[in-house]
C-alpha cells in the first residue's frame, strides 16, 4: 500500500510565484545559484542554496550557512508572499514542456514507507548528501523541496486528476523561463486520492534518493531526541512524512546522462579500438539501446556495447556495461562516484556540449549514451538492485518552492 498524507502546504502567493520558485539545489552549483538570484531577494534559492547569502568564503557546510537558510525562509513568510493552507490538502502539479504534459499528485509520503521498502530506491545515497540536506532540513523545520517519484497507474488516477482539473481553475500557471510550464490545482477532495493510492502496491523514487535519505534520517534525530526528553513523538507526526510528486510511469522522460573523461592516452585510444572497431557516424546520438557514440579526435563515431556475461538487471543496463567492459578495463576508470578522471553531462546540454569539451580540451573523450528506460529503472528497483551512478537524468524538472511542508 502506498500511504499519501495531505498536509498544511506553505504555498507563494500567486502574483509571486515566478520570483520565488527556482530549480532544484542540486542542479546548480554555488556561483550558478548566486548568480540565478542577484536581485531577486524572494528567490527560493535563499533558503535551498543558503551559502548564497554568505560570504563566498565560507564552508558551505558552517552552521552559519544552514541558520541563514531558517533566516530566508522565515524573512519569505515575514514579507507575506507565502500562506499557509487551513487544512490538510493534496494538489496536481502538471508540466508542459516541447508540446507533452507531465501531471502528477502532490502529497507526502512516509518515511515508513521509504524504510520498508515499499517506497523502492535505485541508487546509491552518499554520506556527504545526506548529512548536508539532514542538517539543512532539521535547522529550517521543514522539507523544502519534493521528490520525483512515479507509480503504474492501474487505478485510473491519471484519469481522477484530469477531470479534477477540468472542473477548476489551477492555483498559478506560469513559464519558468526555460520552455516549462508549470502549473497547480488544489484537489477537492483528497480523501479520494488517499483511497486510490491503498491499492498501490509501490512507488518508485525517480529524482531526489538524497532527499528521501535526508527525510528518514532527520525523522530518526528528531525522533530520538524526543525519546531521551521522554516525550515520543507520535506516528502521525509531519517529521514522519516528506512531499513527493507521484507522476505516472507512461508520463516520465529521461534524457541521456552522458560520460566525458579527462585524459586518455595514444595506447588507450588503439587498445579501444582495436576491441570496439567504432565507426564514423554523422549523428551524435544512439539510435538504440547498446549502441554508443563518442567524440575523439575530431569526429564522431560508434560502437555497440558487448552482452551482459551475468544475469541480473543492473548487469544489462548500459551505464554498467559501458562502466565494465569499456571505461574500466580500457580507460582505467575506477569508481565513477570518486574517480576524478570522469564527469557526468546530463539533461539537456546534449551533444553539442559533449564536442565542445573535447575542442575546449576539458575532456579528451566522450561518450553519448542511450537514455535508460524507465522500465530498466523499475526493474532494477524492484530487484532490489542499485544502478550505476549517473544512468538516469530525469525532464522536467520539478520547480522549488511552490509547495513547502514543515514539521
Amino acid at each position: 500500500m502506498a500511504l499519501l498524507h495531505p498536509f498544511k502546504g506553505w504555498l507563494p502567493i500567486s502574483n509571486h510565484v515566478q520570483d520565488i520558485a527556482c530549480v532544484p539545489y542540486d542542479v546548480i552549483n554555488t556561483e550558478e545559484a548566486r548568480a540565478l538570484a542577484e536581485g531577486k531577494p524572494n528567490s527560493y534559492l535563499h533558503v535551498v542554496r543558503p551559502e548564497i547569502t554568505c560570504s563566498p568564503k565560507t564552508d558551505i557546510h558552517a552552521d552559519e550557512v544552514y541558520e541563514a537558510g531558517a533566516r530566508e525562509w522565515a524573512k519569505l513568510q515575514e514579507n507575506g508572499v507565502f500562506y499557509q493552507e487551513e487544512a490538510p490538502s493534496l494538489y496536481i502539479y502538471q508540466l508542459d514542456w516541447m508540446g507533452k504534459t507531465q501531471t502528477g499528485l502532490y502529497s507526502c509520503i512516509s518515511v515508513k514507507e521509504y524504510n520498508e521498502d515499499v517506497i523502492l530506491k535505485h541508487e546509491l545515497t552518499r554520506p556527504d548528501k545526506e548529512e548536508d540536506r539532514t542538517r539543512h532540513m532539521l535547522t529550517l523545520s521543514s522539507h523544502p523541496e519534493p521528490v520525483m517519484v512515479t507509480f503504474n497507474d492501474e487505478q485510473g488516477i491519471t484519469e481522477m486528476m484530469t477531470q479534477e482539473m477540468a472542473k477548476h481553475d489551477p492555483l498559478f500557471s506560469f513559464d519558468a523561463g526555460d520552455g516549462v510550464r508549470h502549473t497547480l490545482w488544489k484537489c477537492e477532495d483528497p480523501a479520494a486520492y488517499v483511497s486510490a493510492f491503498d491499492s498501490v502496491p509501490n512507488i518508485y523514487i525517480a529524482d531526489g534518493h538524497h532527499r528521501c535519505k535526508s527525510a528518514a534520517n532527520a525523522a530518526e534525530r528528531l525522533q530520538n531526541e524526543a525519546i531521551k526528553a521522554g516525550a515520543e513523538l507520535p506516528e502521525d507526526h509531519e517529521i514522519f512524512f516528506f512531499p513527493a510528486v507521484i507522476f505516472p510511469m507512461s508520463e516520465m522522460r529521461i534524457l541521456a546522462y552522458n560520460r566525458a573523461i579527462t585524459k586518455v592516452t595514444e595506447e588507450q585510444i588503439k587498445a579501444f579500438e582495436t576491441e570496439f572497431s567504432p565507426e564514423e557516424t554523422t549523428q551524435p546520438i544512439p539510435q538504440k539501446k547498446g549502441d554508443v557514440c563518442v567524440f575523439y579526435g575530431g569526429s564522431w563515431k560508434t560502437f555497440h556495447l558487448p552482452d551482459p556475461t551475468t544475469p541480473g538487471a543492473v548487469a544489462s543496463l548500459d551505464a554498467e556495461l559501458l562502466q565494465t567492459r569499456v571505461l574500466t578495463p580500457r580507460f582505467g576508470i575506477g569508481d565513477p562516484r570518486t574517480d576524478p578522471n570522469i564527469f557526468f553531462v546530463g539533461g539537456r546540454r546534449g551533444t553539442e556540449e559533449l564536442e565542445n569539451l573535447v575542442q575546449k580540451g576539458e575532456a579528451m573523450i566522450t561518450f553519448s549514451m542511450f537514455p535508460t528506460s524507465i522500465q530498466e529503472l523499475v526493474d532494477v528497483s524492484d530487484a532490489g538492485e542499485l544502478m550505476p551512478p549517473k544512468s538516469t537524468w530525469f525532464e522536467p524538472k520539478l520547480r522549488s518552492g511552490l509547495v513547502v511542508h514543515t514539521f
